[in-house]
C-alpha cells in the first residue's frame, strides 16, 4: 500500500543536529548535503510512484524520497550498496541529505532497495515510463524555471555505455549457450543427452575455446551446428518457459539456417551489431567506434548553453542502442526536446548528428541547426552558397555571381553565365562542370539544407561559434563514474537509471556550486 512521507518536515527534538554543538550545527545547516535536501529529496513527488503498490490495504511502502535519493547519491558518489548502506547508517550528512533526524534510522533494507528497483522495472515493462526519468524532467523544468535560465540555445552529444558483459568471440558464445542449457535440464535429461554434452560442459566456455587450434575451429562450427539443431528439435519444445531456452532459440535462429535439411553456420558477413552479444544483456547491440568496440547501449545529453546563463543544466537525457546513428537518435528525440523547452531556436551539435530528415525537422520546430564538425570529405573547388528564395525556389551565389535556380527532373540546376565566369578571379579553382554557355551546378534539396547549416556558424557572432565544445566537459561527467566507458550493471533500463542518476547529480552540483559562489543571482530554489 502507498504512503508518503512527511515525516521529515516536522522537527524531532531529540535529532543529532540538537545533539552537536552550535558550530557543528551550522556546518551541518551550510553543508552541500542539506542543500541536496532542500533542492532535490524535497522535491520528489512520492505520489508519482503510487502506482508500483498495491490500492488494498496492507503493509506501507518504506519512504520514496528516501530511496530515490539513495539511488542518486549512489550515482553520484560513485558508491557500492555496500558503501551507500554503511553512509546510510553511520555518515550524518547522508542521514541529513536523506531527511532523517535521528542517528539509528535506517529507512529501507538492502532487500527493499533491490524490490523497488524491480518495481521501477516492471512498471518500465508495462508502460513503457521511466518514473525516474520523470523525476529527471520534474527537478529540472524547477531548476529552469527558477533560475531563469535561457533555453532558446542548447547543445548534444553523446557516448557509449557499454555494458558489464563478458566478450565472447562468436565460437565461445555459441559454446557458454550449450553449458548454460545443460545446467537447467532435470537429472534424467542430463543423463539421457550426456553425450551430446560432453565436450562443452566439462570445462568453461574461454578453456573450451583456448584448447583449440586454428584448424580444429572450422570442424568444431560445424559440430556445434548439428549439436544446436539436435537441441532445438528434440529438447527445447520441452522448456519452452524457461528463460535460457528462449535465448537459445534467438541464438539458433541468429547464427543458423537450414538448407535442405542441413544446418549451415550463417557466414559471418550474415551477422548484425543486433545479435545477441551476451545471454547476461539480451538487450545489448555492438558497435565499433574510433577503433574501439562497444557491448551495450548509447546516452545522449542535451544541454542548455546560452551565453548569458549564469550556469547550464541538462534537459534531456536519452538511452538507445549504440548500433544507432546519432542522427537517427535526434530525430527520434527532437519532438521531445522542442516539448521540454519549447522556446528552443538554436542547437549545436558535432558531424553526426545531420541528415536530410533532420533537416526538415529542424526546420518544422524552427530550430536553427549549427554544425561544428563536417562528416564526410567537403566539395573540393570554389565556396557556393544556397539561399530559398520561395517554395523550390532557390539562389546559388559564388564569390563572383549569384543566378537563379531552374528544377531538373530529379533535381534544381543553376547555370553560371559565360561571361561572368570568364572575368572571374576563381576561375581556376572552379570544379562546376563547364558548358559553352557557362557552367552548371546541379544539386538537390538536401545540398541547400546541408549548406544552409554550414553557413549558420557563420553568421553567428565569435562567442557563439564554440559552444559545443563545453558538452565534453559533461560527457566527462559521466563516463568518469565508468571503467574506460564501461559500467557497472547490464541492460537498457539498469543504463537509463544510471544515467538519470548521474544527470540528476550532475545538475544539482552545477546549481550547488552556483549558489555557493560569491553573488549568485538567487539565493536558493524553494522546496
Amino acid at each position: 500500500m502507498f504512503k508518503a512521507h512527511s515525516e521529515h518536515t516536522q522537527t524531532n527534538l531529540f535529532g543529532f543536529s540538537n545533539l552537536v554543538s552550535p558550530k557543528m550545527r551550522k556546518e551541518l545547516q551550510d553543508s552541500e548535503a542539506m542543500k541536496f535536501y532542500e533542492l532535490i529529496f524535497c522535491n520528489i513527488k512520492e505520489d508519482d510512484f503510487a502506482c508500483l503498490y498495491s490500492e488494498t490495504d496492507s503493509r506501507p511502502n518504506a519512504p520514496i524520497n528516501c530511496l530515490v535519493s539513495a539511488l542518486l547519491l549512489m550515482a553520484k558518489q560513485h558508491l557500492t550498496y555496500e558503501r551507500l548502506f554503511e553512509h546510510i547508517k553511520f555518515n550524518l550528512l547522508t542521514k541529513l541529505a536523506l531527511g532523517l533526524s535521528t542517528l539509528d534510522e535506517v529507512p529501507f533494507s538492502p532487500a527493499t532497495m533491490f524490490n523497488f528497483q524491480n518495481r521501477l522495472s516492471d512498471h518500465f515493462i508495462r508502460s513503457g515510463e521511466n518514473l525516474l526519468e520523470k523525476v529527471f524532467d520534474q527537478l529540472t523544468q524547477k531548476q529552469l524555471s527558477e533560475l531563469k535560465l535561457k533555453t532558446d540555445i542548447q547543445r548534444t552529444d553523446s557516448f557509449q555505455a557499454a555494458s558489464n558483459i563478458r566478450t565472447y568471440s562468436r565460437l565461445q558464445l555459441l559454446v557458454e549457450m550449450l553449458i548454460r542449457i545443460y545446467r537447467v535440464l532435470s537429472e534424467e535429461d542430463q543423463k539421457t543427452y550426456e553425450a551430446l554434452f560432453a565436450g562443452y560442459v566439462k570445462k568453461s566456455s574461454g578453456q573450451f575455446l583456448y584448447r583449440l587450434d586454428s584448424e580444429e575451429i572450422g570442424e568444431e562450427q560445424e559440430r556445434i551446428g548439428r549439436v544446436y539443431q539436435q537441441i532445438h528439435d528434440q529438447i527445447s519444445p520441452n522448456y519452452s518457459e524457461v528463460e535460457i531456452f528462449r535465448i537459445f532459440e534467438r541464438v539458433y535462429e541468429e547464427h543458423f539456417t537450414l538448407s535442405e535439411e542441413e544446418i549451415h553456420l550463417k557466414p559471418n558477413g550474415a551477422l548484425t551489431s543486433s545479435m545477441l552479444q551476451s545471454p547476461d544483456d539480451l538487450e545489448a547491440t555492438y558497435r565499433k567506434k574510433r577503433g574501439q568496440a562497444y557491448y551495450g547501449q548509447s546516452v545522449n545529453l542535451t544541454e542548455t548553453c546560452h551565453p548569458d546563463n549564469s550556469v547550464n543544466l541538462i534537459t534531456d537525457i536519452s538511452v538507445h542502442a549504440n548500433n544507432i546513428d546519432d542522427s537517427k537518435e535526434l530525430h527520434q528525440r527532437l519532438d521531445t526536446i522542442k516539448e521540454k523547452t519549447p522556446d528552443l531556436e538554436e542547437l549545436h551539435f558535432d558531424g553526426g548528428y545531420p541528415s536530410e530528415d533532420n533537416d526538415k525537422k529542424l526546420e518544422k520546430h524552427n530550430i536553427r541547426p549549427v554544425q561544428t564538425a563536417i562528416k564526410g570529405r567537403q566539395r573540393k573547388g570554389v565556396d557556393l552558397r544556397i539561399e530559398a528564395d520561395g517554395e523550390d525556389h532557390y539562389l546559388v551565389s559564388c564569390p563572383y555571381q549569384t543566378v537563379e535556380s531552374e528544377p531538373t527532373r530529379k533535381r534544381f540546376k543553376a547555370e553560371f553565365a559565360q561571361s561572368g565566369c570568364s572575368q572571374c578571379p576563381w576561375a581556376g579553382l572552379c570544379q562546376l562542370k563547364k558548358k559553352k554557355t557557362g557552367r552548371v551546378y546541379y544539386f538537390t534539396p538536401e545540398d541547400y539544407r546541408k549548406s544552409k547549416r554550414f553557413a549558420n556558424i557563420e553568421k553567428l557572432p565569435s562567442q557563439r561559434r564554440g559552444l559545443r565544445a563545453n558538452i565534453e566537459a559533461t560527457v566527462s561527467e559521466f563516463t568518469r563514474k565508468m571503467t574506460n566507458h564501461k559500467l557497472k550493471v547490464r541492460g537498457a533500463f539498469k543504463t537509463q537509471l544510471f544515467a538519470y542518476s548521474v544527470g540528476i547529480g550532475v545538475n544539482f552540483g552545477r546549481i550547488y556550486r552556483y549558489l555557493s559562489s560569491e553573488s549568485p543571482t538567487m539565493a536558493t530554489i524553494s522546496p
